[in-house]
């Protein structure tokens, strides 16, 4: 059995190619190869625990991952994120690793997720990405984002103000140019990208606020209470995408749209459809969406990719 630890993972992150791994998994859940089961979850006073879990038919791993989010950590001087993966052989039940990431490969592939998104989504021409949040995430979706859209200048919107220079210091030390909006409005007027990376249990975007053109991946609401769209946006969406349409009827962004009859799922396209099709933005004014709540699929390409660099 392998044992990797947070620092042995990350000097392996640039052996893999996480997003042709990611995109491979994501269509291999729309074609229905995967056993994904609902989200485990445990929600505290302080914090919250996820247990994502499943297979991809015919492989050779299956994937139980924990991960956990306690956002007042960072005022203790703790991270916000923890967590580990397990890969049992699919033949046997043999535990075959455990990676000791601390919650690192679950907001990585979260990040790669929003940057498939990118790829697939964001309009042709980008001179700004705005991000709202100004945590982990936030950071991670700026670095991976950008490397898709090849834009380095980052509009960023935070609540607190001191977390929002450091944000900036931060990411003007990776030889990013970033400018902080006054609101959130804001941000939305100018940037044609958007990425939202709270958790926020109220809508921070409001639809009139969004031009024609723009691309949204909504990031933080991946439980049944956290909303950041307003759901009005959701139906003014001309191409709105789930990472999972099972999983996105119950929690995230087109939950909180659909049970307050905004949309109909039949409206929705999964992600992984969008990349074997390879449907994408189809006229420059479209205003697109993206949902993604994480997906179990993920869990299991990014922690058999690290497994596999670490044998060679």
């Amino acid at each position: 059995m392998l044992i990797l630890n947070r620092t042995q993972i990350v000097s392996l992150l640039p052996q893999v190619d996480l997003i042709g791994s990611l995109e491979q998994g994501f269509v291999d859940y729309s074609q229905g190869k995967c056993i994904v089961p609902p989200v485990g979850e445990l929600l505290l006073e302080r914090g919250e625990v996820h247990i994502k879990y499943g297979c991809i038919r015919d492989e050779r791993f299956y994937v139980i991952k924990i991960a956990s989010g306690f956002y007042q950590n960072p005022q203790l001087g703790l991270a916000s994120s923890n967590g580990l993966m397990q890969l049992f052989e699919q033949k046997t039940g043999q535990l075959a690793a455990i990676l000791l990431d601390e919650g690192l490969l679950t907001d990585v592939r979260t990040a790669v997720a929003g940057a498939v998104c990118a790829k697939y989504l964001a309009p042709k021409d980008v001179d700004c990405i705005g991000i709202i949040g100004t945590g982990t995430q936030a950071k991670l979706q700026a670095e991976y984002v950008s490397s898709i859209v090849g834009c380095r200048t980052i509009r960023v919107w935070g609540r607190n103000q001191q977390n929002v220079v450091e944000y900036q210091r931060q990411l003007e030390g990776l030889g990013f140019c970033v400018l902080i909006a006054d609101s959130v409005q804001q941000l939305c007027h100018d940037s044609r990208l958007i990425i939202t990376t709270t958790p926020s249990s109220e809508p921070i975007i409001k639809a009139e606020w969004i031009k024609p053109g723009t691309h949204i991946t909504a990031v933080g609401s991946d439980t049944t209470e956290k909303q950041e769209l307003d759901s009005q946006l959701l139906a003014k969406a001309d191409l709105l995408i789930a990472d999972s349409k099972e999983q996105c009827q119950h929690r995230g962004e087109i939950a909180k749209a659909f049970s307050g009859n905004h949309i109909r799922m039949e409206e929705v396209s999964e992600l992984g459809e969008v990349i074997a099709k390879g449907m994408g933005r189809a006229e420059d004014e479209h205003i697109t969406i993206a949902d993604l709540t994480g997906v179990a699929v993920q869990d299991i390409k990014i922690a058999e990719s690290i497994f596999l660099a670490a044998q060679g």
